[in-house]
């Protein structure tokens, strides 16, 4: 659970897009509701929300494994949580092929949703390609 001011989206100086203003400042007002913490208001921060220390950072109590190349990927075994870098489009679009053959899931990616969209990215940018192609040749023989 993330926990913000109540007015942050409202405001660019408290944290409307822009994530290192998105403090927590406890509210303090007279009126305020989130305070009295009412039903139907954000979540206070108190006791009893904070997590294990030896949990941080872990996706269902296993360490992910982040992955920046092939190499990355190739040294994972099936049980264990891949989640992928940051990494350019090209290297993501191979990752991405390699995790569909060897079976491994990719926690923070939707590989078939992904790569079924550069595949009609990548027909479009062909027939645009083509017919450039095509024009070109056309123009080469109207003017012979």
């Amino acid at each position: 659970m993330k926990f913000l001011r109540r007015d942050w989206s409202r405001y660019s100086k408290l944290g409307k897009n822009r994530k290192k203003k998105q403090k927590w400042k406890n509210p303090k007002g007279r009126d305020n509701k989130m305070r009295e913490k009412r039903k139907g208001y954000p979540a206070v921060i108190s006791i009893g929300y904070k997590k294990n220390k030896k949990d941080y950072g872990k996706i269902e109590n296993k360490i992910p494994t982040i992955i920046r190349n092939l190499n990355d990927l190739e040294k994972i075994k099936k049980d264990e949580i891949a989640v992928i870098g940051k990494i350019g489009k090209k290297k993501k679009i191979d990752v991405a092929k390699k995790a569909k053959e060897m079976k491994i899931q990719i926690h923070n990616l939707n590989i078939k949703k992904f790569l079924h969209s550069f595949s009609r990215n990548d027909i479009q940018k062909k027939a645009s390609v083509d017919t450039k192609a095509l024009n070109s040749e056309a123009e080469k023989i109207k003017k012979k």
